[in-house]
């Protein structure tokens, strides 16, 4: 074995705050897709601009890309009405705001 390649080293940056992010980033195009709420079944919901899709992701082992495209609701406010109506909301959704607020938000994450 060589001296840079331990069984114990790690990559800078790949531990994630949330451990579903892995799995959204895998399905999504967007590097840092935003993350909207936890619904009441337990599932995070994160949101793509890029695609305009949400990733909803149950588990590890169970998670969906849902095009906005290919449903009856025009806008993610739509999507969070309906997953409230359908789910409700354990965490968020944390939709609107400023660019800023949703920045501040991220890095307090």
């Amino acid at each position: 074995m060589s001296k840079s390649a331990s069984p114990t080293s790690k990559s800078v940056g790949t531990t994630d705050a949330h451990p579903q992010e892995r799995t959204v980033r895998e399905l999504l195009t967007q590097s840092r897709p935003l993350f909207l709420g936890v619904d009441g079944e337990g599932a995070a919901h994160y949101w793509d601009s890029y695609e305009f899709a949400v990733a909803v992701v149950a588990s590890e082992d169970h998670a969906e890309k849902v095009q906005l495209a290919e449903t009856p609701y025009d806008t993610l406010g739509e999507w969070c009405k309906y997953t409230q109506d359908e789910r409700g909301w354990a965490v968020g959704p944390h939709v609107g705001g400023s660019l800023v607020g949703d920045l501040a938000r991220r890095l307090d994450a």
